[in-house]
């Protein structure tokens, strides 16, 4: 197995750095009426004014708030009404875990599935490991599993 190699892991850790503050964000729900509404009526801005702003008619700006809540609009139209607004809108996917987390979990869930079948075999043959045999032999197989190629990780049951 190749091992992971450094940039990747740098580079992961400096995602995660940035990931970080966003994780605990969790006020960032979506208000039930939309961010764009929101926005528009906290500024008093009609949807006409808005539509004048950038170049669309006042249908089309309440066309953009329904799609905004039914999860349908377009990145583009929310940037191109975010400059109409004045804001800058902020695009992230934000991993529920860390990074380094969900690809040990998924070391584990790998190792796990490993030792299953090896571990029925053992028990067969009246050689099964004990608990804590099974535990330490779970986190070896997860190590060497994250000490290879990363993507290998994705392949696996």
């Amino acid at each position: 197995m190749r091992s992971v190699a450094p940039a990747e892991g740098l580079a992961r850790k400096q995602l995660e750095r940035r990931l970080a503050p966003l994780r605990k964000a969790s006020d960032f729900t979506r208000p039930a009426r939309g961010w764009v509404k929101a926005i528009r009526d906290a500024l008093g801005m009609t949807a006409a004014q808005l539509g004048a702003r950038i170049g669309v008619s006042q249908s089309r700006i309440a066309r953009i708030e329904k799609d905004e809540t039914e999860d349908v609009v377009t990145l583009a139209t929310l940037r191109r009404v975010a400059e109409g607004l004045d804001c800058t809108l902020v695009y992230a996917l934000v991993p529920n875990e860390p990074l380094d987390d969900i690809l040990k979990a998924r070391a584990r869930a790998a190792a796990d599935a490993q030792l299953k079948r090896t571990h029925h075999s053992m028990r067969l043959e009246n050689q099964a490991l004990d608990k804590s045999d099974l535990a330490q032999e779970r986190e070896r197989l997860a190590l060497e599993i994250l000490s290879g190629d990363p993507r290998r990780l994705w392949d696996m049951p």
